[in-house]
């Protein structure tokens, strides 16, 4: 099997490290600004950023219908944190565009503001090699999880923290910013199990 080409959405937010992680796998990745882009790629991550210029920008550019498109034919997607939000069915008091692809609820800035973020350890399920440590910065919660959606990790308080449906995975952290490429390798088996 070959290995995947991965795009990264590449409209705001901290792209480039996800770039340089897969990159530093030995992986083929991709920045994506464009809808004909997604056809090049996959996978695809939404990374960290503000998830309102996020989706302002890709509803301008037209990337939503096609990221879902691919999405539901079964293309790997992760969203972390901002993208995590950006990925949810639902958001309360967030107006503005979203994928809407994961069933769940995201709480934006669940944690507090920037100068609330924090790092924490967190077991994560099935993946070796102990706790994953997890950088939050202006982190969202995930509730309201649909039957589909799996815990992979959750803080001590229960916070869930890390959730996957089939072929799409939600982070509220950012393992981008750890050098740990772990959850990077997670995400790339997910092709291989559709």
């Amino acid at each position: 099997m070959t290995s995947p080409r991965v795009g990264v959405l590449g409209l705001q937010g901290d792209f480039q490290e996800h770039l340089a992680t897969f990159r530093a796998l030995g992986v083929e990745a991709v920045d994506v600004r464009r809808p004909d882009q997604l056809a090049d790629v996959d996978a695809l991550v939404i990374p960290g950023g503000e998830s309102t210029t996020i989706g302002k920008l890709a509803e301008r550019y037209g990337l939503i219908p096609a990221i879902c498109d691919r999405a539901r034919a079964g293309m790997p997607v992760w969203g972390t944190c901002a993208g995590a939000i950006f990925m949810a069915k639902d958001v309360p008091g967030h107006p503005h565009p979203i994928l809407g692809l994961m069933d769940l609820s995201v709480e934006r800035n669940a944690f507090g503001r920037q100068v609330d973020s924090f790092e924490a350890d967190v077991q994560v399920l099935g993946m070796d090699g102990g706790p994953f440590h997890a950088v939050f910065i202006r982190a969202p919660r995930m509730s309201a999880l649909g039957k589909g959606v799996e815990v992979l990790a959750s803080l001590d308080d229960g916070s869930v923290v890390a959730a996957r449906e089939g072929n799409l995975l939600a982070t509220s952290f950012h393992p981008e910013l750890t050098g740990d490429r772990r959850f990077h390798a997670l995400f790339l088996s997910l092709g291989s199990q559709h």
